[in-house]
């Protein structure tokens, strides 16, 4: 065969798909994972995406805040066992700052001398963490 310019593929143009009667035909699926993107830095996007992850920062009760606050608890600890919604900060885990939260929660006990707010059902909440307690509805 002589190259004298441009093949036209025309002996083979026409020719059936060939079909291997070895080889079961790859799935769509499997044949588009060939083409993916490949993640030479792994963990890289979970980096990037815990640094986007925002956290608010804790603040500081004003005096007269302070004082409401510790007037809402002694009214709660006052009929124990109670409902009441409690607004508190829960720091994050693995970078400055974290997040408040407002849970529904039974209230067992209030123990100063511990600084904490004891749960039905197991658990607590730090007394310095929380910002407002509202009796439930």
């Amino acid at each position: 065969m002589q190259n004298d310019g441009p093949r036209d593929y025309s002996d083979i143009i026409d020719l059936p798909h060939h079909q291997s009667r070895v080889h079961p035909r790859m799935s769509l699926l499997n044949r588009a994972a060939q083409f993916a993107p490949f993640a030479a830095l792994t963990g890289y996007g979970d980096a990037i995406d815990e640094a986007a992850r925002l956290t608010d920062r804790r603040v500081e009760l004003s005096e007269a805040e302070q004082q409401e606050l510790n007037a809402k608890l002694k009214r709660l600890g006052a009929r124990l066992p109670a409902q009441a919604e409690i607004t508190y900060f829960v720091p994050d885990a693995r970078k400055n700052g974290g997040q408040y939260v407002t849970r529904s929660v039974t209230v067992r006990q209030i123990l100063p001398s511990e600084a904490r707010i004891a749960l039905s059902g197991g658990g607590s909440i730090d007394l310095d963490c929380v910002i407002d307690v509202e009796p439930a509805h």
